[in-house]
């Protein structure tokens, strides 16, 4: 037995190796709000949300973003107003609801989870591929009145 273990010790690294990265994108993300700034979803599972479970879209952009093109429904919260000690008026009282945070690229929106759960909202998680994915998934945007 051990003569099989040393003439193909190179099958058991490759088992090894080949385990830990099908581990990693959970071990990165955490599985929910770990090292990887929190957990994402797609556009099609925060609707999902957003139908099911009530979930609140934030959309963290600086304020003439928000207004050139935003998901349709979402509230305007800039990033700049998380950072604060206090809670902004814009999020929701019920701090159990989900959130779905928003931004142009997603980059923001997953800094700003790290922000919102600071702040309690554990049940936050950001958009991948932000308003460029919900965009491509055919979902409605609008333009705010100037």
């Amino acid at each position: 037995m051990s003569d099989f273990l040393v003439a193909n010790w190179y099958l058991f690294v490759l088992a090894i190796g080949s385990g830990a990265m099908l581990l990693w994108p959970k071990i990165s993300a955490g599985g929910g709000a770990g090292l990887g700034g929190g957990a994402r979803v797609s556009p099609n599972d925060a609707v999902m949300l957003i139908n099911r479970e009530k979930a609140v879209l934030i959309d963290v952009s600086d304020p003439a973003e928000y207004a050139a093109l935003h998901a349709t429904g979402s509230r305007s919260v800039p990033f700049a107003n998380l950072e604060s000690k206090d809670v902004p008026k814009e999020l929701p009282k019920n701090k159990a609801l989900p959130i779905v945070v928003v931004c142009p690229t997603g980059s923001r929106a997953s800094r700003a989870v790290a922000a919102l759960q600071k702040l309690g909202f554990e049940n936050a998680k950001a958009l991948a591929g932000g308003l460029a994915a919900w965009r491509a998934a055919n979902l409605p945007v609008e333009k705010s009145a100037a």
